[in-house]
């Protein structure tokens, strides 16, 4: 099988500096009794390095874990959201920071949000490694972003292509042919 061409859209050292500073600014922003929660799978390098960060600026933050699937045929969600694994912190009162890979669609997210609101979350905040605003589908942003990201198909840094490319320490897309990047069809054109 030949390995494929990827394009390093940010490179390890890149992602490791953005990680520190979007540390810097969480801890700035005052959060009380804070519970991380980062949303499985592909957050979990992001979510590892980012409470590393968060340490070494003094923060010492619980951490919980929410898996969620959103239905649909292929690459395209359908908008409805199945919970794999929930958390098991009472969030009651307390500040929620979500920890995501990509914001794209935003349905995901905006599910966990809301869940943990009606749940009686004091405050609920999202970091997101990548952001993809073209692509929303529902009302909501980041509160924290690491990197806007080009409207390609991506991977690595926890986040996959067909189960595949997780352990890359960087964030790469599939080479596209000259010809191939302006016709239909192309790489990043489904729905995460």
């Amino acid at each position: 099988m030949t390995e494929p061409q990827i394009d390093v859209l940010y490179s390890e050292e890149e992602i490791a500096a953005r990680i520190d500073d979007l540390a810097g600014e969480i801890a700035r922003t005052g959060f009380e009794n804070l519970l991380v929660v980062a949303v499985l799978k592909g957050s979990f390098m992001f979510a590892a390095d980012l409470l590393r960060a968060m340490h070494r600026t003094g923060m010492a933050p619980e951490i919980e874990f929410l898996q969620l699937r959103s239905y649909g045929a292929g690459t395209t969600s359908s908008g409805r959201i199945e919970v794999l694994r929930d958390i098991d912190t009472d969030v009651a009162g307390r500040d929620i920071l979500i920890v995501d890979d990509i914001l794209e669609s935003g349905r995901t997210l905006a599910f966990a949000r809301d869940r943990l609101l009606e749940r009686g979350a004091r405050r609920v905040a999202i970091v997101a490694l990548l952001d993809k605003p073209g692509k929303r589908a529902v009302d909501i942003n980041a509160d924290f972003v690491g990197f806007d990201c080009p409207d390609r198909f991506i991977f690595g840094f926890g986040i996959d292509m067909g189960h595949a490319y997780r352990q890359l320490p960087y964030i790469g897309a599939l080479r596209e042919p000259p010809a191939a990047a302006a016709g239909p069809g192309k790489a990043g054109e489904g729905e995460r």
